[in-house]
């Protein structure tokens, strides 16, 4: 498609407009209520992995294009996403780009608004509970805490294969100290407690492994940064799942036993 610039006229109201919508953490009772108008109201539904099945199966077939992305790079790349933005749009559509959690929380929000804006297509963001929040939530640990942390950091497990060197700094992570959460980083949990154990990270800082936060199946498992791993093989957790590092994991303890949502046994 041409990289035209942006239309000012009739022809840009006659265009549509993208809505980049995020649905929380997968429980369809936690979609914000804008979230869910906009699905009934949508023409076409792009849809990543990541929003939970129980939402996925209220689209109707006819409406939901399913362009996720896998592990190592496998699925729908972002650059067919991009355009088939700009042409549902620029065909007059009101068009849903659903995501997992939040938008623009590791959801490639940010690179879609400017590929959107540099070609003149209206679009809106519908922000949502971030996963990285609301998994640990509903499973007992709290992000912050006062008594255990003051700060946390929110880490993807999936940089830009494109990138020369990591972003993360890991070094700097463990001796900042406070909570940090990994987001679809279970396939390199190794690498990155290992990382941190180099960094100085005691062994028995407590770590916490939730799969699939809010759906049918949700499991957790617990241990520290030196046996977490040993614990999520041993327990068989799979992404979608988001790791929980520094002492507010050790917390869901006090409060595991009176948690109102089942969970399946890891």
């Amino acid at each position: 498609m041409s990289e035209e610039p942006a239309d000012t006229g009739a022809d840009a109201a006659a265009e549509g407009t993208v809505y980049l919508v995020g649905s929380g953490p997968g429980d369809p009772e936690l979609l914000t209520v804008k979230a869910r108008r906009l699905l009934g109201e949508a023409d076409t539904i792009l849809h990543d992995k990541l929003p939970g099945p129980d939402i996925l199966e209220e689209i109707p077939d006819g409406k939901r294009e399913d362009v996720g992305k896998r592990a190592h790079g496998e699925g729908t790349s972002q650059a067919y996403i991009n355009e088939r933005l700009v042409e549902l749009a620029r065909a007059g559509e009101t068009v849903v780009r659903l995501k997992g959690g939040d938008p623009t929380v590791f959801g490639r929000g940010g690179e879609e608004m400017a590929y959107l804006a540099e070609r003149g297509v209206h679009f809106e963001v519908v922000p949502a509970v971030t996963s990285a929040v609301a998994g640990p939530a509903v499973a007992g640990i709290p992000v912050t805490h006062r008594d255990h942390a003051s700060a946390v950091t929110f880490v993807t497990g999936h940089e830009n294969p494109d990138k020369e060197d990591s972003a993360v700094d890991w070094e700097a992570l463990a001796a900042t100290g406070g909570t940090i959460v990994v987001l679809m980083g279970v396939t390199r949990l190794p690498e990155y407690t290992a990382a941190l154990a180099e960094a100085g990270m005691a062994p028995s800082t407590p770590v916490a492994l939730v799969e699939r936060a809010t759906w049918d199946g949700q499991r957790v498992a617990t241990g520290t940064l030196e046996t977490i791993v040993e614990t999520r093989d041993t327990a068989g957790i799979e992404p979608p799942a988001l790791t929980v590092i520094g002492d507010v994991a050790a917390t869901r303890e006090r409060v595991v036993d009176f948690l109102a949502t089942t969970e399946a046994d890891p």
